[in-house]
């Protein structure tokens, strides 16, 4: 009896063990990829301590009453440096009309039909971790400058979001960005209200439904550009997102259409 009961107690200990041994490697791996062209929304989450997320993607927007539009490849590396801030460097083309939906572009532009070119640089920084009905948020701080085009202006974009994540998976995160804009000799301000509803499909799968817009104030000729749009990303691994972007603009002088297919790999 004296034996069984020996050997009941090193297989609890045993099986102890290994429970322990899978928390401390559940608890070490890394948490989920966000990226922030997953939507027009950013997340208000960091890349992390010493990881990178390199992100790019294709917009295609069919404007109402001035040629269609192409901007590619709305490339942004953001390189954590600590728990909660990140660097980020990017580049973008774009050809053809005015107009922009992708999160990394607003503010950065000039709403001129030419060809241009310019590069992101900046810097992002959680302000506040969710806690009860306190949201998560960040704050993001980026300059453009152009590297080819009609305009040699640099512009600056500062915001910040903030969202919840709930029990079933669900999150819901809102933003609210300002940036200076520059238009022919016409400098003016341009504000980006926007808000995102997402949910899990799955392990591996997101879809989400969200509303944003660019308004402008100080312009000659306003900027009203409202949309609604649905899309949705796939982990294809833990560390490499594929995602997709469709949307209609709400007002007459929004465009018609967009579409924006895009990727984010985390290392």
């Amino acid at each position: 009896m004296f034996d069984r009961a020996c050997h009941r107690l090193r297989r609890a200990a045993i099986a102890t063990a290994v429970v322990c041994l899978a928390g401390v490697g559940l608890a070490a791996g890394r948490e989920e990829l966000e990226t922030d062209r997953d939507s027009f929304t950013f997340a208000p989450t960091t890349a992390g301590r010493d990881l990178s997320i390199l992100e790019s993607s294709y917009s295609f927007i069919d404007n109402r009453t001035s040629p269609e539009a192409h901007s590619v490849p709305e490339t942004l590396l953001r390189r954590g440096v600590g728990d909660r801030l990140e660097l980020r460097l990017g580049f973008n083309y774009e050809a053809g009309g005015p107009g922009t939906v992708s999160g990394s572009e607003v503010g950065g532009q000039d709403i001129e039909t030419e060809d241009e070119s310019r590069v992101l640089y900046g810097v992002k920084v959680e302000t506040s971790e969710q806690d009860g009905w306190l949201p998560r948020s960040a704050a993001v701080v980026q300059g453009y400058t152009p590297t080819y085009g009609p305009s040699t202006v640099s512009t600056v974009v500062v915001g910040e979001s903030l969202g919840w994540r709930f029990a079933n998976g669900w999150e819901w995160t809102s933003a609210m960005r300002y940036g200076t804009g520059f238009d022919k000799g016409d400098a003016f301000n341009q504000w980006a209200p926007s808000t995102v509803v997402k949910a899990p499909v799955g392990e591996r799968w997101n879809v989400h439904v969200e509303y944003f817009g660019i308004l402008s104030t100080g312009k000659e000729e306003p900027v009203d550009a409202q949309f609604a749009s649905f899309g949705g990303h796939v982990l294809v691994t833990e560390d490499f997102e594929l995602g997709l972007r469709v949307g209609w603009g709400l007002t007459d002088s929004s465009p018609n259409f967009f579409t924006n297919l895009g990727i984010g790999v985390r290392y």
